[in-house]
């Protein structure tokens, strides 16, 4: 078991039976214990995630979201979303332990954490409630994303 600590929190990760660790003065060293392809896939997977690790409890991770559509807004409320997606009813989105939103403005929405794994899928799970669509634009969309629009029906 591998825990990293830093100034924004903690985080464990349960290394492989494949994987050896080493620490030398300040650097991990992260190796395949034999030579198997799935040994050294294993050791590159698990450099990333530490990597990941450290790079989260030092300064965090953060996805962007815009809301695009007329009367699509969101509002922070503690530990709830509420968003307004163009349905006859408004969305509740319970932020899970760890994940904090924030609403720059209605139509931006700020997700953030140490876990680079639950910010993305907080983000992706805000974002499947309405994908933009491709003929207006319209939906919830990640701040760098290109969303490549139609051309209209032709009579």
């Amino acid at each position: 078991m591998l825990t990293v600590k830093g100034p924004k929190g903690t985080l464990q990760h349960r290394l492989h039976g494949q994987v050896a660790l080493t620490r030398e003065e300040a650097e991990l060293r992260i190796s395949a214990r034999d030579e198997s392809k799935q040994a050294v896939a294993l050791s590159g997977t698990t450099r990333s995630l530490v990597y990941n690790m450290v790079t989260g409890v030092v300064d965090g991770f953060e996805k962007k979201l815009q809301l695009v559509g007329v009367g699509y807004r969101a509002q922070a409320k503690g530990k709830v979303l509420n968003l307004t997606l163009g349905f006859s009813h408004p969305i509740d989105y319970e932020l899970p332990e760890g994940i904090t939103a924030e609403t720059p403005s209605q139509t931006e929405v700020v997700i953030s954490g140490i876990d680079k794994q639950r910010v993305g899928q907080v983000a992706a799970e805000i974002r499947a409630f309405r994908p933009p669509e491709p003929y207006k634009g319209k939906g919830v969309r990640y701040s760098d994303e290109a969303v490549v629009r139609k051309e209209a029906k032709k009579k």
